[in-house]
């Protein structure tokens, strides 16, 4: 039986853990945490294939330099790490264009072709966790931009994802009775789910602790032993541990992970924020991208959560006031009755997302190595592609070969 370390005990590491177990490998976790947390439980909760569009987008440059010096903007670069950042920050920049757009979205709705299949075979294997089914709501100020925003979804088509028809004003504060009236464009992806985070990561957790996969948490990754192009054991802060391979999904923190391997990945932690209400003040019926701020609108059992903006200021978990009140603010303006000020919110957390220059994930063996791969740089998307990633990095590492699905997120691109 094939020994596999999986590195990282968040959604992506134990949806990793989950197909390797299924298909028959000895799964070992190691965490240093106690487990999952930050952006894998404080996200938004949406599992939205067909939202496949990477971060780096045609204007963002123009737009991302109104907002960056804004502490309060959706996206936000601390002038303090905008220096050391400047490589990647470059690199970033240079992908804003229509070409490496259509060609990343293409990469990841081809990945997330399986999404849905592979939730439901979730429930079916018996994972539990909460999940609804209400599609995803876009509200707009300006129906221009809308209109706009519906074009760039036609390439979507193709993948299954018709393109939905528009709402005025009327028509989509009618289908959703929480939008205040300055909403005056919208659009519903139907198919679209969302799921409660920290339930799916225990649901998983408990899963495979009752499968026998054994956790090694508060363990930090310290290096690895190798020889030729072999990993034989990853040296913790509690020990090593033996593998016969072994997978790195350790969110921000996996390109630190990679160069204790020699290998190059550029990620940085984009840090996203959220304000949870438990009982909500307002009713919401459904999830509600609200557009214009970039702030996501997540109803779950008994409670409703807001989530957004992109924060670069390095690999920390400080919470900046001035970006919870931003989100807040958002919602008191867009939504009926909702109150202004965070401090109706019963909790708030922010979490780091792993985001790379071209704003794709990375999947598969790190150059040099036949048994150490790596999945990471899902942006917001780790909820979505949890399954997907899983399922083929599962494939990657006990056949030796990469599925075709993954050869243009291979880690070979980042030389």
């Amino acid at each position: 039986m094939t020994r596999v370390v999986v590195i990282g005990s968040g959604v992506i590491g134990l949806c990793t853990a989950f197909s390797l177990h299924q298909r028959g490998a000895e799964v070992v976790i190691v965490e240093k945490e106690t487990g999952a947390h930050g952006a894998s439980i404080v996200n938004a909760g949406w599992v939205t294939p067909a939202l496949s569009d990477p971060v780096p987008s045609a204007g963002l440059v123009k737009t991302s330099l109104k907002w960056m010096m804004h502490g309060d903007s959706p996206l936000y670069i601390r002038p303090l790490s905008a220096p050391r950042m400047l490589p990647w920050l470059t690199s970033f920049w240079r992908h804003c264009n229509e070409k490496d757009f259509i060609v990343g979205m293409q990469a990841t709705a081809e990945l997330n072709r399986t999404t849905m299949a592979l939730y439901d075979a979730l429930k079916q294997t018996g994972v539990e966790f909460e999940e609804h089914r209400d599609g995803l709501l876009f509200a707009y100020k300006n129906a221009t931009t809308m209109e706009h925003d519906l074009r760039s979804l036609e390439p979507l088509n193709a993948y299954g994802y018709p393109t939905p028809a528009s709402l005025d004003g009327n028509a989509v504060r009618a289908f959703e009775p929480s939008l205040g009236a300055s909403v005056t464009a919208g659009y519903w992806l139907e198919q679209e789910r969302s799921v409660r985070p920290d339930s799916l990561t225990t649901g998983l957790r408990n899963w495979l602790e009752q499968q026998g996969v054994e956790f090694q948490t508060t363990s930090a990754v310290t290096g690895f032993s190798a020889t030729e192009e072999s990993v034989q054991r990853v040296i913790t802060s509690t020990g090593a541990v033996v593998c016969d391979a072994a997978v790195i999904c350790a969110g921000a923190w996996s390109g630190q992970l990679a160069a204790m391997a020699g290998a190059k990945l550029p990620v940085q932690g984009g840090k996203g924020y959220c304000l949870d209400y438990s009982p909500p003040p307002v009713a919401v019926g459904r999830p509600i991208y609200l557009h214009e701020a970039r702030v996501a609108v997540t109803p779950f059992d008994g409670a409703v959560r807001l989530a957004g903006t992109m924060e670069f200021s390095g690999i920390n978990d400080i919470q900046r006031p001035k970006r919870v009140a931003a989100i807040s603010r958002t919602a008191s303006t867009m939504l009926r009755d909702w109150p202004d000020g965070p401090g109706a919110a019963t909790r708030t957390g922010s979490g780091l997302r792993p985001i790379t220059p071209d704003g794709i994930p990375v999947l598969g063996f790190l150059p040099g190595y036949r048994n150490l791969a790596v999945a990471t740089g899902h942006a917001m998307l780790g909820v979505t592609l949890g399954p997907a990633t899983g399922d083929a990095i599962a494939e990657t590492v006990l056949s030796g070969r990469a599925p075709d699905v993954l050869e243009p997120f291979s880690p070979v691109r980042f030389g």
